[in-house]
């Protein structure tokens, strides 16, 4: 997008947009539904080179379309668990309440990404929404199939693993073939989505990265690259959403 009239004029920094929460917050007197973002995101893609946009759930789907136009490149941030129901599934107890009006936002809105051929990077509940989105399942709870918790160790509490990276692809590329990374999830993708293609695992054999076959740069990782002080997945994602 270098024309001047869709996305970033040429020459500036690319414009990023990032899925955000809708939530009841507490800010001086005020006790009100909010747009809501953890700072760290716009702060990473702004300390990549980029410009973030916040993009809140809406239900004027009709507008995505001249969203995309607009916009460089698409970050869908982390946050609550999925609606099961979006791929058949009955609520695990564990599973977190609905959210049907951010779901169905971001769900139009991941359409309306690939539509658009905009690169993208999906992190936490971004992979797993854009698997969904793609007709995959998602495991809801770890901790039942692995047989531990460190890829949540604690309410709050952001942990740390290693992925082991294949060979030969996006995040390879970027990373190597092994990263310790930020965790904070209890559910990850089981059937993989259409044109999906895992690229990295940890040693319990979840998955946490996917690419897009055939996509400019569509990636997912399932940890929190935000948290940490890596910005190798979101210079890669400003780097082709500004040309290459």
């Amino acid at each position: 997008m270098t024309d001047g009239q869709t996305g970033a004029p040429r020459g500036a920094p690319p414009i990023i947009g990032v899925t955000a929460y809708e939530d009841p917050a507490r800010w001086g007197v005020w006790i009100r539904e909010a747009t809501l973002l953890p700072a760290s995101y716009p702060r990473a893609i702004e300390r990549a080179g980029g410009v973030p946009v916040l993009i809140p759930p809406t239900d004027a789907l009709d507008g995505l379309p001249a969203l995309m136009r607009r916009l460089d490149g698409v970050v869908l941030a982390g946050g609550p668990d999925v609606d099961p129901a979006l791929y058949g599934a009955r609520r695990h107890p564990e599973t977190g309440p609905p959210h049907p009006r951010r779901d169905r936002f971001e769900l139009a809105l991941v359409r309306a990404v690939l539509e658009a051929g905009l690169p993208f990077l999906a992190v936490c509940r971004g992979m797993q929404l854009l698997n969904v989105a793609l007709g995959g399942t998602l495991l809801q709870h770890l901790p039942e199939v692995v047989g531990h918790e460190e890829h949540l160790p604690a309410p709050g509490r952001i942990g740390r693993h290693r992925v082991r990276i294949a060979p030969e692809c996006l995040l390879g590329a970027m990373l190597g073939d092994q990263v310790e990374v930020p965790t904070y999830h209890h559910q990850a993708v089981d059937r993989l989505g259409a044109g999906l293609v895992p690229v990295a695992w940890t040693d319990d054999r979840v998955v946490e990265a996917v690419e897009l076959s055939g996509h400019r740069f569509g990636l997912g990782v399932q940890w929190h690259p935000e948290d940490g002080d890596d910005l190798r997945l979101f210079a890669g994602l400003v780097a082709e959403a500004g040309g290459g």
